[in-house]
C-alpha cells in the first residue's frame, strides 16, 4: 500500500522481496503511520502453515495396461495443467502422453520412468508422482512411494487384483500410506463391484468403503450413484463426445447430476438399473454409512471410486473426493529418535530420483527432492547429510514431466529438480541448521546380472560417461569385478527390461551401442563384515565375489540354496 501527498492510497502488486525491502525503508520514515511502518513479516511472507495445509502429494500405482497414465493425463486436464486430455496412443502413432516423456516410453505405450507432476486445483498445490507399472521397475517405484503422503490404487475393473497390484501395495503399506482406489474401465465389461472389493478385503486384509457406485458396466454403463451427497452422476458417451459448444465446459460436458430421489432418474436408467442401484444403495447403507477419516488415513480402510478414465467419467468427482479425504504432508523420523514436522522452520528434504538427459539438447542430470519441512529458497545454502558439504541450489525447477520452470520457493510436500552436477545420491538428507538425517530408502535385491560391453572402442569416453549417468540414477545397481582387468561393468536389475532401457538410452543418448554378456547368478548378498570377512571365509563355493559402487563386497549366488 503506497500513501501519496494527499493521503491516497493506491495498492501495486510487488514480489515478497520488494515487499520485504519497502517495509524496511518505511520503517526509518517519521510522518508515515505507525500501522503502515509495521509491516509484520507474516503479511510479506507466505504463511508456512497454510501452504502445507494447501499440499497434496500422491502416486499412482498400477498393474501395467489399468490405464494409469491415461488417469494421470485426465486429472492434469482438470488441475488446468494440459489443455487437451489426449490418451495414450503412441503404439498407434498419435500423441503420447505428458507424462511419457522417454523415447522408448512413447515407443512402448508404458512408463518406464517415474514422473513427477505438479499442478493447481481449486486453492491446492497437487504433486503427483506418476510410477512405472511394469514389474522390471518396481525399483523405481519403491523409490517414489516413499515421496507420497497418499497412494492411489488403479485396479481394471475387467481383471481386478493383479500381481504387480499387490506388489506395489505392499509397498504402500510399509510406508503407511492412506490407499484410495479407482476402479477403472467402468464402461468396459467388468466384475462385479461386489467381487471388487471381496478382493481387495480378503486379499490385503484391508476394509473398503464404496464412496460412489456404479450403475451398470460395459454398454449398460450408465454413470455412478455418489453415496455422500445422495447424487447420481450420469453418463453420456455420445454426448461426450460431440464437440463443445462456444462458452460450454468440456469438463461436465455429457453430464448431468440429480438427486437419486429425483422421480425422473427410473426413466433415464432403465426401469432394472434403477431396481438394482435401490437394492444395491439398501445393501451399502446397511454395511455402514459413514465414512471413517481417521481409519482412511492410518491406512486401515480404503475409499473406493468407480469410473472411466478413458472416457473422463468419474474422475472429476474422485478428484474433488480425494481433496477432502487425503492427508497433508506428514512429518517423519529422523535417524537418531527425533522427528522433523512439515511446519518446522528449518528446509529438510531428500534426494529420492536421479534422471539424466530430460532435455535431449543439454546433458541435464536432475535431481529431485521431496521437501519435508520447512520453505525452500532459490539460492539458498543446504548441507547434504552424506558428504557434510554445503551445496548452494541455485537453479531450482519445478518438474512436469519433461518439461521444467524456475522455482523461487517450495514447501513440504512439493517436489523440486536440482541440477546435479554430481553433488548428490539417491537418498540424500538435505538440511539447514542442526544436522538432520532421515533414514536411507530401502532397495531391491537384484536377480540379473550381465556385463554390459562396448561395441565401439573409439567411444570409450561416451560410454564411461554414459554408464557413470545412466546408472548413477539407480534404474539398475551396477557392480565390477575383483579382477582389474575386467573393467566393464556388470548389471544388476529386477528384470529383463531394465537392461533393455539402458542399452536403448546410451544409443540414443550417447550415441554408443552395446552388448550384453549375462551372468550364471540370481541372488546378490552384501557381506556384513567387509572384505575382512571375505578374506576370513576363504574360498567360496558355487559364488562369485564383485564390489559395488562403494567398493563394498558383494556375493553373487546362482540360486537360494547356494
Amino acid at each position: 500500500h503506497a500513501v501519496d501527498a494527499d493521503d491516497e492510497v493506491a495498492v501495486v502488486e510487488a514480489s515478497p522481496e520488494e515487499a520485504a525491502e519497502v517495509a524496511e525503508a518505511m520503517s526509518s520514515v517519521d510522518d508515515i503511520p505507525d500501522a503502515i511502518k509495521t509491516v509484520p513479516k507474516a503479511a510479506v511472507e507466505r504463511d508456512l502453515g497454510k501452504e502445507v495445509e494447501s499440499r497434496r502429494t500422491f502416486a499412482i500405482i498400477s498393474h501395467p495396461d489399468a490405464g494409469k497414465t491415461t488417469l494421470t493425463e485426465k486429472l492434469l486436464y482438470y488441475g488446468g495443467a494440459i489443455q487437451e486430455a489426449g490418451a495414450v496412443r503412441a503404439r498407434r502413432g498419435a500423441k503420447s502422453a505428458t507424462s511419457d516423456w522417454m523415447e522408448m516410453e512413447k515407443q512402448r505405450g508404458i512408463s518406464i520412468s517415474s514422473t513427477a507432476l505438479s499442478f493447481a486445483y481449486k486453492n491446492f498445490t497437487l504433486n503427483l508422482l506418476d510410477t512405472p507399472g511394469h514389474a522390471d521397475f518396481s525399483e523405481d517405484t519403491y523409490r517414489t512411494v516413499s515421496a507420497a503422503d497418499n497412494a492411489v490404487m488403479l485396479i481394471d475393473s475387467a481383471k481386478g487384483l493383479e500381481p504387480q497390484t499387490r506388489k506395489l501395495f505392499e509397498v504402500c503399506r510399509l510406508n503407511g500410506l492412506p490407499i484410495f482406489t479407482f476402479c477403472n474401465k467402468m464402461d468396459r465389461p467388468a466384475l462385479e463391484p461386489l467381487e471388487l472389493l471381496d478382493q481387495i478385503e480378503s486379499e490385503f486384509n484391508l476394509p473398503t468403503y464404496a464412496v460412489n457406485w456404479p450403475i451398470g458396466s460395459g454398454d449398460t454403463f450408465k454413470g455412478v450413484y455418489h453415496r455422500p451427497r445422495r447424487e447420481v452422476h450420469l453418463f453420456n458417451a455420445e454426448a461426450k463426445d460431440g464437440k463443445a459448444k462456444k462458452g460450454e465446459d468440456k469438463s461436465t460436458k455429457g453430464l448431468e447430476v440429480l438427486s437419486v430421489d429425483d422421480e425422473k432418474l427410473e426413466s433415464l436408467i432403465g426401469a432394472e438399473l434403477h431396481a438394482q442401484l435401490m437394492e444395491d444403495i439398501e445393501l451399502l447403507d446397511e454395511l455402514g454409512g459413514e465414512l471413517d477419516i481417521q481409519a482412511v488415513h492410518d491406512g486401515e480402510l480404503t475409499p473406493v471410486f468407480f469410473g472411466s478414465g478413458m472416457n473422463n467419467f468419474g474422475v472429476q468427482l474422485f478428484l474433488d473426493s480425494f481433496l477432502g479425504y487425503s492427508v497433508r504432508p506428514r512429518g517423519r523420523d529422523l535417524l537418531g529418535g527425533d522427528r522433523v514436522e512439515p511446519t518446522d522452520e528449518g528446509f529438510t528434504g531428500f534426494v529420492f530420483k536421479l534422471q539424466a538427459n530430460m532435455d535431449p539438447r543439454h546433458r541435464d542430470k536432475v535431481a529431485f527432492v521431496r521437501v519435508v519441512s520447512g520453505r525452500f529458497e532459490r539460492g539458498m545454502r543446504v548441507t547434504n547429510a552424506r558428504t557434510k558439504k554445503a551445496v548452494l541450489l541455485s537453479r531450482p525447477s519445478q518438474m512436469f514431466g519433461q518439461d521444467k520452470t524456475v522455482l523461487d520457493e517450495g514447501f513440504a510436500g512439493d517436489v523440486i529438480g536440482l541440477n546435479n552436477p554430481g553433488s548428490f545420491a539417491i537418498g540424500d538428507t538435505l538440511y539447514m541448521g542442526s544436522r538432520k538425517v532421515l533414514p536411507p530408502i530401502p532397495t531391491f535385491s537384484p536377480e540379473l546380472f550381465a556385463y554390459l560391453r562396448n561395441s565401439d572402442t573409439g567411444k570409450y569416453k561416451q560410454f564411461q560417461k554414459g554408464v557413470q549417468e545412466l546408472l548413477g540414477e539407480g534404474a539398475v545397481q551396477v557392480m565390477y569385478s575383483r579382477d582389474a582387468v575386467k573393467q566393464d561393468p556388470i548389471l544388476a536389475a529386477v528384470g529383463q527390461l531394465q537392461f533393455e532401457v539402458v542399452q536403448a538410452r546410451m544409443l540414443a543418448e550417447y550415441g554408443v551401442e552395446t552388448t550384453l554378456e549375462p551372468l550364471p547368478f540370481a541372488v546378490a548378498r552384501w557381506v556384513v563384515g567387509g572384505w575382512d570377512a571375505i578374506d576370513a571365509a576363504g574360498r567360496i563355493f558355487n559364488a562369485q565375489c564383485v564390489k559395488d559402487i562403494w567398493g563394498q563386497p558383494v556375493l553373487l549366488f546362482k540360486n537360494q540354496w547356494n
